[in-house]
Parts: structure tokens; C-alpha cells; sequence
């Protein structure tokens, strides 16, 4: 299947760089992915869209401040982004920008203390770093690390993306970058679903480079998808069964829960409990066995993830939604409204 078939107009207007001052003030697009009806609504009243008995899954990885800056003995200013550790906790694969001002064996002196150095070129702007100098690294990226914005947010980070670019679901840290659904829960709002008697269970599964990679393959065949971890914990497993059993739905709250329990069916197509890690590429064909229901942002163009909501909702319907939504206004991407295929 080409991979053009999944591209549209986004205007850079039409890009959130920043979040709502309400979580759960977003625009939400209601697609009946039966019928094609769309619907406008906000995502504060997603409790009316659901049914007693439904339950929501829910990611609970956090991400962790991986971006960080360094310099050269130049002077010149290097970001490294930290995607996964590669042996111990001192040696990791990350993005360094601008590449070609690094190569093996050279150390750069971070901010505000410690040292990276290359110590393996990998391609297309891949290394292995060696982070030494630090003390703990996991409490030095908390404390001195910067929020992983993605590139399409326009601007540095601040304070205030510590706590929006997380989700209030946020455990077990992991990512190095927001599954952005949950982004829009409150308190409030998961008040109201329980009051309608809708259940909530939690998945794992910490994103990387196999969510946010640019697909650049002309057939989606050919694109490869990085490992990312994840884990179906077996309350939850017994909590979809006794979902199912009461007539109920399963929503999912994102992609990346989708992708996790969709890895984690067994030859049977029975969901089971289990953790590792999961390559899965879901395009259009895909065969779906443990979602019913789907709660996501708006997505890049030509993105695994739009390709994820085209299998599940059909192309030619979440494209013609898509259009709908950057005429009505709605804001995309990370940062922006939601969407709601039922």
C-alpha cells in the first residue's frame, strides 16, 4: 500500500504549540466509524459517548526529560536525545543534532554537569553515548533534562510542559515521548465516567522511535518499525473479560494501548497477559480482536499512526473526518484536540 495514500493538506496554523489551560476544554471530532456520521463535541462530555459497562485502558508509562544539551571544545552547542539504553545504564542510542559536527570519540561537556561521549556512529544522525559525570542519571534527567517536545512544537520548553506533558496516568517512567490521549484527562472527567459506570484498567508501553519515526518508505511494506516495551498486566486481562462478559466495550485511550494489547493476543486471538517488545505495524487489513472503541489525537500526515486509525476506522472516512477537521478549526497533533471513532 503506498504510504502517499495516507498523506493531506496540514497547515502549519492548524498545529497546537501549546496546550489548553483546561485539559479536557478540547474539540473532540465523533466519528461512527459504521456509518461515517461525524459529530462536534468537547472531550469534558466523552462520558455521554460511552455505555455502562464500557471500559477504557489506559497507558501509564511517564516520560522522562531525555532531551539534553552539550558542547563542543568549539563552543558549538549539541542536542542529544536519548531514545534507549544500550548496555547499563551510562551507554544509550540517541539522536545527536547536528550530527555532523560529532563523530566517534568525541565528548561534549553537558549542561549544567558531566560529559557524553560518541562512542559509535550508527547512521542517519545515530550514536551510541557514553554519559559519565552525572551521578544517578535517572534523577539527573528529571532534574536537569528538557521535556522532549516534538519538532513541530516551535519553541523550547518550559516549565509549565513538565507537568502538561504528562498524563495524569503517568507511573512507571519510560518515554521519550507523551501517548498525547491521555493528555486531555482530569479528575473531573474520569469522575464523570465512573459515575456512568464506566471502568478503567491500565496498559504499559513506553514510547520510542517505533511511534514517532517519519514513515519514508514508499510502501508501507517497507517501513520498519523500532522495538518499543510494553506490558499487559493480568488484571487487566481479567478486567476485559469481564467486559466482554457484561455486553460492554473496550475503549482504547490511544494508539500506543492499542498497540499494546493488540500485541498481546496469543495464536488464538485470546488476550493474554504478557510484557516485551512489540514491532507491531497496523495499516488498513488489520485484523482487530481486542478494541472496540478509539480515543486519539489527530495525527501527522503519513504517520504510523494515522495509518493505525485508517485500519481501524477506514481510509477513506478518517481522511474525509480529517478534512473536516481542519475546516472546523480543530487544533492537531500533540498538543491538539481529539478524536473519538465509536
Amino acid at each position: 500500500m503506498l504510504t502517499s495514500l495516507f498523506n493531506y493538506h496540514l497547515p502549519e496554523s492548524s498545529i497546537a504549540q501549546r496546550p489548553l489551560a483546561q485539559r479536557d476544554a478540547s474539540l473532540m471530532l465523533v466519528l461512527d466509524r459504521k456509518t461515517g456520521r461525524v459529530d462536534h463535541s468537547r472531550v469534558k462530555d466523552l462520558a455521554r459517548w460511552l455505555l455502562p459497562n464500557d471500559r477504557l485502558i489506559v497507558n501509564r508509562t511517564k516520560v522522562v526529560p531525555v532531551r539534553l544539551f552539550a558542547d563542543k571544545t568549539t563552543g558549538a552547542r549539541i542536542e542529544i536525545f536519548l531514545l534507549r539504553p544500550s548496555g547499563g545504564d551510562r551507554v544509550w542510542e540517541a539522536l545527536v543534532n547536528p550530527a555532523r559536527r560529532v563523530r566517534n570519540q568525541t565528548v561534549l561537556k553537558l549542561q549544567p554537569k558531566g560529559e557524553a561521549e560518541i562512542i559509535e556512529t550508527l547512521g542517519e544522525g545515530h550514536f551510541l553515548v557514553e554519559l559519565r559525570g552525572t551521578g544517578p542519571l535517572r534523577p539527573f534527567l528529571f532534574r536537569h533534562g528538557h521535556v522532549p517536545l516534538p519538532p513541530y512544537i516551535k519553541r523550547s520548553d518550559d516549565r509549565r510542559d513538565r507537568e502538561r506533558y504528562q498524563t495524569l496516568f503517568a507511573r512507571e517512567a519510560g518515554s521519550v515521548a507523551a501517548p498525547t490521549a491521555g493528555l486531555h484527562f482530569t479528575p473531573v472527567l474520569l469522575e464523570s465516567l465512573k459515575k456512568r459506570g464506566v471502568g478503567k484498567s491500565e496498559v504499559i508501553l513506553h514510547v520510542g522511535l517505533g511511534t514517532f519515526l517519519p514513515v519514508s518508505a514508499v510502501e508501507t511494506e517497507d517501513h520498519v518499525m523500532h522495538p518499543e516495551i510494553y506490558e499487559v498486566l493480568s488484571e487487566t486481562v481479567k478486567a476485559v473479560k469481564e467486559t466482554r462478559k457484561k455486553g460492554g466495550r473496550i475503549a482504547a485511550i490511544g494508539t500506543t494501548v492499542v498497540r499494546a494489547l493488540e500485541s498481546s493476543r496469543n495464536e488464538n486471538r485470546e488476550l493474554v497477559s504478557q510484557k516485551g517488545e512489540t514491532r507491531l505495524f497496523i495499516t488498513p487489513g488489520y485484523n482487530f480482536g481486542s478494541v472496540d472503541i478509539l480515543f486519539t489525537n489527530f495525527h501527522q500526515p503519513q504517520s504510523t499512526l494515522l495509518m493505525l486509525v485508517c485500519a481501524f476506522a477506514g481510509r477513506d472516512r478518517v481522511m474525509s473526518a480529517y478534512e473536516e477537521a481542519v475546516r472546523e478549526g480543530y487544533r492537531f497533533l500533540s498538543y491538539g484536540d481529539a478524536m473519538l471513532l465509536i
